[in-house]
């Protein structure tokens, strides 16, 4: 009899996915999916599923905090969850619970997009389908009869379109950036601009150090962080300089063309990712981009600490400043 050929791993991420010969794809850290809740026993947010695309399939979940009234407009939140442009999802049950906690302390709206992901999809299609899901959000500020025809009714009668956000996390605030980019160069449908983006540890990177030398291990995360961009963009213009991920990259966009009035990044001291992530704020305050950018830097913690510890002191003061920021930039 012939021997079953050897299941082997053909392509990796290391700690994140590991691809095998027979096609079979693992995902190793990702989180319990949950399902969206009527009303969140601690937050009193309600959330929901829907599709917004049929081809390719696209869907999203929604957070509606507690509203005063039926008729209430709240800001929206369009946001983009982080793993790597290869895992996790906005099922996941720390994702669904930072939004949870960002859509009742910042009273926002949140709309968190399933974009596709690598292997599956390689880059640039993450980036196509946050594009597309924002337009689509974008596409409800119009009259009943020109609506899509698969809008939302939450988005409908609670969304306010002269305040619409960006936020994410990790690569989820890589995809940020680019939409912000985009948001200024392409604008989006029915006069609908961007007031305010958020970024919380942003995954930059480069082929030289960007601009500092205090990255521990740095020769480590660079080896990692090359090979995750081979990963989940293989045929990328510019290696690794290209400005998906390197915004301060020559082959991109100028930073003075950054589609909003109003940002905030967030960094943590212990993350090997914080100084390009600094690097990135210094690099938008010295453009000539006609904005305001803030910096927050947690003292302790590693990369993205907040996700898993919600609860946590230092987990609260996260979410509590970019609930502060999303409510400042609303009066």
């Amino acid at each position: 009899m012939a021997s079953t050929p050897k299941k082997e791993i053909v392509s990796y991420v290391p700690d994140f996915i590991n691809v095998y010969s027979d096609g079979t794809i693992e995902r190793l850290n990702d989180m319990p999916i949950v399902p969206p809740s009527p009303q969140d026993p601690k937050t009193g947010v309600s959330s929901k599923d829907i599709l917004i695309s049929n081809d390719p399939s696209l869907f999203a979940r929604l957070f509606l905090p507690k509203l005063s009234n039926q008729n209430q407009k709240i800001p929206i939140l369009v946001y983009f969850h982080g793993g790597a442009f290869c895992c996790e999802s906005p099922f996941a049950s720390h994702h669904h619970n930072i939004c949870n906690l960002v859509a009742s302390q910042g009273n926002v709206l949140v709309f968190s997009i399933e974009y596709r992901k690598a292997p599956e999809h390689f880059l640039p299609t993450m980036f196509e389908d946050c594009w597309f899901g924002l337009n689509w959000v974008a596409s409800h500020n119009t009259t009943l009869e020109n609506v899509p025809t698969n809008s939302d009714p939450w988005i409908l009668n609670h969304g306010d379109f002269n305040k619409v956000f960006l936020g994410g996390d990790s690569a989820g605030a890589t995809i940020v950036h680019t939409m912000a980019i985009r948001a200024g160069a392409e604008k989006l449908p029915f006069g609908v601009e961007i007031c305010g983006a958020y970024m919380n540890h942003p995954l930059f990177w480069g082929s030289k150090p960007l601009g500092f030398e205090k990255v521990k291990h740095y020769e480590e995360v660079n080896e990692f962080t090359n090979l995750l961009w081979e990963f989940v963009y293989p045929n990328s213009p510019n290696g690794i300089d290209n400005p998906m991920l390197n915004p301060m990259s020559p082959y991109g966009p100028d930073l003075s063309t950054l589609g909003c009035p109003k940002m905030l990044i967030t960094v943590a001291r212990n993350d090997p990712l914080r100084d390009s992530a600094v690097m990135y704020y210094e690099a938008v305050k010295e453009s000539d981009w006609d904005g305001e950018v803030e910096l927050f830097e947690e003292e302790e913690g590693g990369h993205v600490y907040y996700i898993f510890s919600t609860e946590s002191e230092k987990g609260q003061k996260l979410i509590k400043v970019v609930a502060d920021f999303l409510l400042r930039c609303n009066n």
